[in-house]
């Protein structure tokens, strides 16, 4: 399944606009825009955990897991990913994050649900991911550029459908992978 655009939409920064609370709207200002003089961009802006929305009714709640293991060697970085969802609610769709401390050749087949997304990093959906059900395996096989002796791969969910996560530090992940062909696992 190819990456969705609402998977590569939140994996962008979403913009709040904040109301000043007490705050009066004046003449040529729309209601709701901030009007105590401080700029929008100086306005607070609440903070919400990924996938939450201030003010909204809670999420369901889920647990993403990604494991596998990176090695390296012969000028390739193999990475096999295990996604799978501990429960309790279902995920519909989530995005990994792959970023690299090298960046990746220009040339590259990536699979099919995977894109670039910049010069080191690659995105890849896992699909949905039912509680409790079957993990989903993601398997790359990557360049870096310029022929370095080693690599870090950090890990992580970008997008988890919406979802409240009850235990991220499971989908976060950072791996030294030296270039012996050696698998190290996360």
């Amino acid at each position: 399944m190819p990456l969705s655009a609402a998977a590569i939409a939140a994996a962008m920064t979403v913009l709040v606009t904040a109301v000043v609370p007490g705050a009066a709207a004046s003449a040529g200002t729309s209601p709701g825009a901030p009007t105590s003089g401080v700029p929008a961009s100086a306005a607070p802006v609440p903070e919400a955990p990924v996938g939450e929305v201030v003010g909204a009714a809670p999420l369901p709640e889920a647990d993403l897991s990604h494991h596998g293991y990176v090695s390296f060697s012969n000028g390739h970085i193999a990475i096999r990913i295990r996604s799978e969802n501990l429960g309790p609610s279902d995920v519909t769709a989530s995005t990994v994050r792959l970023r690299f401390s090298a960046p990746l050749a220009v040339t590259q087949e990536l699979p099919y649900d995977c894109l670039r997304s910049g010069k080191a990093t690659v995105l890849c959906e896992t699909g949905g991911l039912r509680s409790g059900g079957g993990a989903r395996q993601t398997a790359l096989d990557l360049r870096p550029a310029g022929g370095p002796d080693e690599v870090i791969v950090r890990l992580d969910t970008v997008w988890n459908g919406g979802v409240r996560d009850t235990d991220p530090k499971n989908n976060v992940h950072q791996v030294l992978a030296p270039a012996t062909g050696d698998a190290y696992a996360f």
